[in-house]
């Protein structure tokens, strides 16, 4: 279960799981939303994923992303 003391590289994990399928449907809100996540903790490698997968987003659906990415961030705290 990721939580607020997850690290990067776990919420960067998570991205990849949806972004690509693995054992789940992709998810292209979701995938943003965690490496999102993970960029904030310092990831340099989902930096580039979120860039990437916001090129292939619509506007309102990077702006769906970054809600969940703040909702996430107030459950935790």
């Amino acid at each position: 279960m990721l939580g607020p003391d997850s690290a990067p590289e776990e919420l960067y994990q998570a991205g990849l799981v949806y972004s690509t399928g693995l054992n789940v449907e992709v998810d292209m809100i979701a995938a943003h939303k965690w490496f999102n996540l993970a960029a904030l903790r310092g990831s340099e490698e989902a930096k580039i994923q979120r860039a990437e997968l916001a090129d292939m987003m619509t506007s309102d659906e990077v702006k769906m992303a970054l809600q969940s990415a703040r909702e996430w961030l107030k459950l935790m705290n």
